[in-house]
Order: structure tokens, then C-alpha cells, then sequence
């Protein structure tokens, strides 16, 4: 008999907030879970406006706490219906998870397992990296379990640009979309 339990399944783990990089990160999470034949938890962290510092230092009512985890909730359920609609990913048992905390502690703790892969958003490239992807490296350096970084989608690439010509009042270039 071998030293570890084999009997003690993986799950596959994603960070879910909402962003273009989570949901990426979620269909490529749904995508593994499919392939190794496991479980999916989405998990969404959420902490108090401010931070829990803030939240430490004046009472907060019960109510305003339940209303935070109510918007938390249906975020998730929010963004696990625009990605795999009412039916879920086909073929894998999903379960969604909400976390009071900062998204990196909040997905190392819950990929607890060896045998879990936890999935994560890498953030942006360029000189945005700088700024972005502060939860993929939390993750990657305390994870206990092997942690796959999705780079940014295409498509997040293009919506930047275009966020950055507008901001900068940039002419369209209509030549580019046609190609």
C-alpha cells in the first residue's frame, strides 16, 4: 500500500470576481475538471467596503454584513449563469463557494488538497502586469497544490486597446476591423 490516499479525489478550484480574467480562467477551470473527471468549485472572496481592517475598527450591523453576502451571492450565481447558463458545465459537478477574505488567502485556503489544481486569472500584460495579477502571484507562491495561471483572453487584449484609444481620444482605425 502506497504512503498517500488515493481514495481522496482533486477538485479543480477557480477564483471568480466577475472580471474578463476570471471568466476566462472559469471556462478554462470547467475545461480541466471535464478532462481529469472532477469536481469544479467557483469560489468568489469578497471582504467589507474597505477592507477588514476597516470592518474591524466600527461595528457593523448584522444587516449591511448580509446584505454584502448577498451581492457576493448573486455575483456568482451571476457570472456561473452568463458562462454556463442554468444547466452548469456540461458533465462536471459544480459547487460554488463564498469566501469572506482577500481573494489569494481565500483560494489558497480552499485548495486545500494536494490534488488540487487551483485556476486563476494571470492579469494583464504589458505595463499594466505591474499593476494587475497581485492574486495569481499569491497564489503561486502559497499554494500548496499545482496552480495554473490563464493568461488573458484575446478579447481582453482587444477591449483594452480600445479602452486606451478612448481614454486617450485616439482615432478608430477602421482598416483593423476588417481583419
Amino acid at each position: 500500500m502506497s504512503g498517500y490516499d488515493t481514495c481522496t479525489p482533486g477538485r479543480v478550484v477557480v477564483g471568480v470576481s466577475g472580471s474578463l480574467g476570471s471568466v476566462t480562467a472559469l471556462r478554462r477551470a470547467a475545461t480541466e475538471a471535464r478532462r481529469r473527471e472532477t469536481e469544479l468549485w467557483a469560489v468568489l472572496a469578497w471582504e467589507p467596503p474597505g477592507g477588514e481592517s476597516a470592518a474591524r475598527r466600527s461595528p457593523t450591523p448584522p444587516q449591511l454584513v448580509e446584505e454584502w453576502q448577498r451581492t457576493a451571492r448573486e455575483r456568482l450565481l451571476g457570472v456561473l449563469d452568463d458562462v454556463f447558463g442554468g444547466a452548469g458545465p456540461s458533465g462536471v459537478p459544480l459547487h460554488g463557494l463564498l469566501v469572506r477574505g482577500t481573494p489569494g488567502p481565500a483560494l489558497v485556503e480552499t485548495a486545500d488538497r494536494d490534488e488540487d489544481i487551483l485556476v486563476v486569472g494571470a492579469g494583464r500584460r504589458g505595463w499594466h502586469r505591474a499593476f494587475s495579477g497581485r492574486v495569481a502571484r499569491y497564489c503561486l507562491a502559497h499554494a500548496h497544490c499545482p496552480v495554473l495561471a490563464v493568461p488573458p483572453s484575446p478579447l481582453e487584449d482587444a477591449l483594452a486597446s480600445a479602452h486606451r484609444r478612448n481614454t486617450w481620444h485616439l482615432p478608430l482605425n477602421v482598416r483593423q476591423l476588417s481583419s
